[in-house]
């Protein structure tokens, strides 16, 4: 169970760096020791898996659940560790502080690991780490980079369009295409022997400093992915293996219509033959980079809402049950402890509440959700918080505090606050005034997005569900972490009861 603690919601790629996106760099460690200053316990990020520029750089897509997201590596540790040089980081873009620019992060990036590259090839780097690295995730990485490379061959193909041999995994296809491209197959296990080496570094540090990570695992994978290439039987596909049937959610407060994700859905009777073997791999994976784990739309572990492929929105879905209890069991048999944060917004009945009750996995209260509707029966209202539960101000799915006040809190919701707090407050001060409530809210941990933290309007959000660019490119700044900030965030935490030693146990 949790401690009474609290942390700060900011995902990597919104730390300050030279490089036009935040990284594994000194940026990364000076904000954990913020955090310490600050008296939290917990850093929750978003998904560091890898992204794709044509799915808008969402963490949510990625082309595996197990690779890493390459534009996180730190140039300036490649600096230390000699596999850059100065000249090669001089031609460097005029990068935009507030804003990640991906198309010229993506660029500028590449061209340093393709140098960094060039030095491995020519014996600088320690080759017994990378091949010790390349054994011991020789289960996902040869798929993962041989994956990439085939893709790269054929940039505008699905990979159920690629050649039958290679879409079929043909073990004499796959050999002559190794043989024949092994080294831009070698270049891609190079890139995430850097990630994950960088990541541990981090992951390390932020543990010896008292303070745990909390990961992020989308419950879905991409239908162009090696995931689904390497496993098709796992996913409701047809005899061509294109997805029969896709992910999403039906109508509710962010869409009309619902949202058609597209994600290939699970064929869940397949995965309990094999004691959801796929599955565990997937968890142990995840459980070897983080303290804690947030499972992203939990509910489909009790049932998910199945769209047919062929249509537009997702509107016209159903639910279809999943032997969930089952296969929490499995994970608890083999996973001790299982440290999971259940994300449970939006449509949730009574299974998954039961799902979650029965394994005693803590749930989510969103403060902005709180004062709208009959506040009676609104379980986000502050006085109907209980102890097992997260609360945050907001998530990366929702505007920040001040933004939602502007732009998008009712005349009622306000009235509600303001009747909440039995007095009026200022509209600058407003995204304090929430930091206080989920502060001294009952749930045993209280998560806020650095965002709130600096009381930035909308041009701080994250993202806007059911749309596709824009969005993820929000950056603070080292001058946004002053010790004001530090004092005041630490005063709270110690007058709310959030200053023990935070603990998943």
């Amino acid at each position: 169970m949790l401690k009474r603690s609290s942390g700060i919601l900011l995902h990597i790629s919104s730390l300050p760096s030279p490089f036009g996106i935040g990284d594994f760099g000194s940026c990364a460690y000076h904000f954990i020791d913020f955090l310490v200053k600050a008296g939290q316990r917990y850093w929750q990020i978003l998904p560091i898996t890898s992204t794709e520029y044509q799915s808008g750089n969402s963490p949510y897509s990625c082309p595996s659940s197990y690779a890493g997201n390459i534009l996180l590596i730190s140039p300036e540790i490649l600096l230390k560790e000699k596999l850059l040089r100065r000249e090669d980081c001089k031609r460097k873009p005029r990068f935009a502080a507030s804003q990640v620019n991906y198309r010229s992060v993506i660029s500028y990036k590449r061209r340093l690991l393709e140098k960094a590259y060039g030095r491995f090839q020519s014996g600088d780097v320690n080759m017994k780490t990378y091949e010790d690295f390349c054994r011991n995730n020789q289960d996902w990485l040869d798929d993962y980079a041989l994956f990439e490379v085939i893709k790269g061959i054929y940039p505008h193909r699905s990979w159920c369009h690629w050649p039958r041999g290679l879409r079929d995994r043909r073990s004499e296809n796959l050999r002559e295409f190794q043989q024949r491209h092994h080294l831009k197959i070698t270049k891609i296990k190079f890139y995430q022997y850097l990630f994950f080496s960088q990541w541990h570094a981090l992951r390390s540090y932020a543990n010896q400093k008292g303070i745990k990570i909390v990961g992020d695992i989308p419950i879905y994978v991409d239908y162009n992915s090696s995931d689904v290439w390497t496993n098709p039987q796992i996913f409701k596909l047809d005899r061509h293996q294109k997805a029969r049937y896709v992910a999403g959610v039906p109508p509710d407060y962010f869409s009309e219509t619902g949202q058609r994700w597209g994600n290939p859905v699970y064929d869940w009777k397949r995965l309990k033959k094999t004691r959801y073997a796929w599955w565990c791999r997937r968890i142990q994976h995840n459980l070897n980079l983080f303290d804690v784990l947030r499972i992203d739309h939990f509910r489909g572990f009790a049932a998910y809402w199945e769209v047919p492929s062929k249509e537009k929105t997702a509107i016209d879905g159903k639910w279809v049950p999943v032997p969930g209890k089952d296969f929490f069991q499995t994970l608890k048999r083999k996973f001790k402890p299982l440290p999971i944060l259940a994300e449970d917004i939006g449509y949730i009945t009574q299974d998954v509440r039961d799902l979650m009750h029965y394994f005693r996995f803590p749930g989510m209260k969103v403060l902005l959700f709180g004062f709208g509707g009959n506040i009676k029966k609104n379980d986000h209202y502050p006085l109907n918080h209980t102890k097992h539960f997260v609360v945050y101000t907001g998530t990366h799915d929702n505007n920040t505090v001040k933004g939602w006040w502007q732009k998008e809190a009712t005349q009622k919701e306000k009235e509600n606050v303001f009747k909440f707090l039995k007095r009026k407050v200022s509209p600058e001060m407003i995204h304090w005034e929430f930091i206080k409530i989920v502060s001294h809210s009952p749930c045993v941990l209280c998560l806020v997005p650095l965002q709130d933290l600096l009381g930035i309007d909308h041009r701080g959000r994250m993202n806007v569900p059911a749309t596709a660019w824009g969005n993820w490119q929000w950056r603070c700044q080292k001058k946004d972490l002053r010790t004001q900030v530090v004092q005041k965030l630490k005063r709270l935490t110690q007058e709310s009861g959030r200053s023990k030693r935070g603990l998943f146990v």
